[in-house]
C-alpha cells in the first residue's frame, strides 16, 4: 500500500467514524445508527404497548368490572392496536432493513441518507402526540384501532385531531423509508449482485416497499377525510349528511389488507436467511420463494372487503372476496414447503434464531388455517367480531411478525455487536414465550367460536375459565420479554467474541465483514462470496 493511500485510509478513519455524543444520533446518517434508533424505538414501543396488553388482560381475569373504567378499557385496547402495528412491528422491520440490507447487497449505505435520518425522527413526535392523548380532556381514542366512522368522527372524544395528525406523520414516515430501500436495492448492489440472486430478506422487503407506497396514502385519504366530517362539515361518513360509514370501511380496508403483509412479508424475508443457515443447505425453491412473494403482495389488494362479510355487501361480492382470499393461501402455502423443504435431510442445530424460526412456520401456519376459516363467507357471520378473530391475528403477528422478528435479532446481534448472546438466556426467553403464547391465544379460539364478542371489558360467566388461562398466559408472555431485553443488554455491553461468520452454515456477504461490522462497511464495492454467484 502507497504512502498516500495510507494517509487517505488514515484520514478516512478520523473524519468519517462516528460523532461523539447526542449529536451523532440527532444528525448520523449511517444506516448502522440508524437502524439501531429503529430498534430501540420499537422495543420502547413493543414494551409500552405490551403493558397496554397487560392491562387488557389483567381486567378479563375474571369476570365483572374489576380494574379499570370501560372506557378507559376501549382506550387501551385501541392504542395497544396502534402502538404494537405502527410503533412495535413495522419499526422494528424497518430497522432490520436499514442494518442488513446494505451489508447485504454491498452497498456503502442507503441510497438517501439524509432522508433515512428525517424518516426516523418523525416517529418518536408522532408517538408522543399518540401517547399523549391518554392525558387529554375526554382520553385517548377510544374507537378501536380500526377506528370505524362514524364512532371515530362523531362519537370520538376531541383528541381524535391529534391521532389523525399522529397517522399522518407515521405515514410520511414510512413512504421515505420506503422510497429508500427501492433505490437502494435497484441501484445499489454489487456487481455481479443480479435480481435473482439478492438474498430473500432484500427481495421480501422490496416488495413490502412498494405496497408502503400503494397503501400508506390511502390511509392518509381516510384520515383527512375523518378531519373533514369533524371539523369541516363534510359527511363523508355521515349517512344524515348523504355519506355512508361502509364507505369508511371499503376505504380503511384497502389500506389495512396489504399492511397485514407489510407486517409479514419481511418476517417471510428473515426466516429464509435463518432456516437454510441452521440446515446448513441452500433454500429450496429460492424462484418459487420470490414469485410467491410477489403474488401475495398482488393478491393483498383483492381480499379487504372479507372484512365486511357481514355489512351487506352482495352475495356476488362476498363470493368474489371469499375465493381471492382463499387463492392468498395458495402462495403462502408453498413457502411453508419450501421451509420445510429446506430442513429436510439438512445437518439442522438449533440455536435460539432457529428456534423461534421453527415456531414461526408451525404457529404462523395455526394462524393461516384459522385464517382460511374467517374467509368462508356464510361461517364468518358466526366468527364476526369474537374471539376468534383476536386469536387468528395474534397468531399471525405475535409468533409471526414479532418470532421473526425476535429470531432476526438474535441472528444479527452477533455481526451488530461484536459479541455472542447467551444461548441458555435466549433459549429460556423462548421457551417461557412459545409456552406464554399458546396459553394465552389458544383459549381464544375456543370463547370465540362459543360467542364471546370481542373489545368489552366484562363478559358472561361461561367464559370464565378461559379468559383466566389466557390472562396468565400473557403475563408469562409479557414478563419473559424482560429476558430478551436483558440478554440483548448483556451482548451489546460484552460477551464472547463473535467470529466474522457468526454462524457455522450462514450465508452472504453480511457474514464475510468483520463483527462488528465497521461503521462504514464498503469503501468499494466488494467481490460475490463464492456461494452468490
Amino acid at each position: 500500500m502507497s504512502t498516500l493511500d495510507t494517509t487517505l485510509e488514515t484520514h478516512s478513519d478520523e473524519h468519517h467514524g462516528p460523532a461523539n455524543g447526542l449529536g451523532r444520533w440527532l444528525f448520523t446518517t449511517n444506516h448502522k445508527d440508524i437502524g439501531s434508533m429503529y430498534l430501540w424505538f420499537s422495543l420502547l414501543m413493543f414494551l409500552v404497548g405490551g403493558s397496554m396488553a397487560l392491562m387488557i388482560r389483567a381486567e378479563l381475569f375474571q369476570p365483572g368490572l374489576q380494574l379499570v373504567e370501560p372506557g378507559f378499557f376501549n382506550q387501551m385496547t385501541t392504542m395497544h392496536g396502534l402502538i404494537m402495528v405502527f410503533g412495535a412491528v413495522m419499526p422494528a422491520f424497518v430497522g432490520l432493513a436499514n442494518w442488513m440490507i446494505p451489508m447485504m447487497i454491498g452497498a456503502p449505505d442507503m441510497a438517501l441518507p439524509r432522508m433515512n435520518n428525517w424518516s426516523f425522527w418523525i416517529l418518536p413526535f408522532a408517538f408522543a402526540m399518540l401517547i399523549s392523548t391518554l392525558f387529554m380532556t375526554g382520553g385517548a381514542p377510544n374507537f378501536g384501532w380500526t377506528f370505524y366512522a362514524p364512532l371515530s368522527t362523531t362519537y370520538a372524544p376531541p383528541s381524535v385531531t391529534y391521532f389523525i395528525f399522529a397517522i399522518h406523520m407515521m405515514g410520511i414516515s414510512s413512504i421515505m423509508g420506503a422510497i429508500n430501500i427501492i433505490a437502494t436495492i435497484l441501484n445499489m448492489r454489487a456487481p455481479g449482485m443480479t435480481m435473482m440472486k439478492l438474498p430473500l430478506f432484500c427481495w421480501t422487503w422490496l416488495i413490502t416497499a412498494f405496497l408502503l407506497i400503494a397503501v400508506m396514502p390511502v390511509l392518509a385519504g381516510v384520515v383527512t377525510m375523518m378531519l373533514m366530517d369533524i371539523h369541516f362539515g363534510t359527511s363523508f361518513f355521515d349517512a344524515g349528511g348523504g355519506g355512508d360509514p361502509v364507505l369508511f370501511q371499503h376505504v380503511f380496508w384497502f389500506f389495512g389488507h396489504p399492511e397485514v403483509y407489510i407486517m409479514i412479508l419481511p418476517a417471510f424475508g428473515i426466516i429464509s436467511q435463518i432456516i437454510p443457515a441452521f440446515a446448513r443447505k441452500r433454500l429450496f425453491g429460492y424462484a418459487s420463494m420470490v414469485y410467491a412473494t410477489a403474488s401475495i403482495a398482488i393478491l393483498s389488494f383483492l381480499v379487504w372487503a372479507h372484512h365486511m362479510f357481514t355489512v351487506g355487501i352482495p352475495l356476488a361480492g362476498e363470493l368474489f372476496f371469499m375465493y381471492a382470499t382463499m387463492l392468498i393461501a395458495v402462495p403462502t402455502g408453498v413457502k411453508v414447503f419450501n421451509w420445510v423443504a429446506t430442513m429436510f435431510r439438512g445437518s439442522m442445530t438449533f440455536e435460539t434464531p432457529m428456534l423461534f424460526a421453527l415456531a414461526f412456520v408451525v404457529l404462523f401456519t395455526i394462524g393461516g388455517f384459522s385464517g382460511l376459516m374467517l374467509a368462508i363467507a356464510p361461517v364468518d357471520f358466526q366468527y364476526h367480531d369474537t374471539y376468534f378473530v383476536v386469536a387468528h391475528f395474534h397468531y399471525v403477528l405475535v409468533p409471526g411478525a414479532v418470532f421473526a422478528i425476535m429470531a432476526g435479532v438474535y441472528y444479527w446481534l452477533p455481526k451488530w455487536t461484536g459479541h455472542m448472546l447467551d444461548e441458555r438466556m435466549g433459549r429460556f426467553h423462548f421457551w417461557l414465550s412459545f409456552i406464554g403464547v399458546n396459553i394465552t391465544f389458544f383459549p381464544m379460539h375456543f370463547i370465540g367460536l362459543a360467542g364471546m364478542p370481542r373489545r368489552i371489558p366484562d363478559y358472561a360467566l361461561q367464559f370464565a375459565d378461559f379468559n383466566m388461562v389466557a390472562s396468565v398466559g400473557a403475563f408469562l408472555f409479557g414478563l419473559s420479554q424482560l429476558i430478551f431485553v436483558w440478554n440483548v443488554i448483556a451482548c451489546v455491553r460484552g460477551g464472547r467474541k463473535a467470529e466474522a461468520r457468526a454462524w457455522e452454515g450462514a450465508e452472504g456477504l453480511e457474514w464475510e465483514v468483520p463483527s462488528p461490522a465497521p461503521y462504514h462497511t464498503f469503501a468499494e464495492p466488494p467481490k460475490l462470496p463464492e456461494s452468490l454467484r
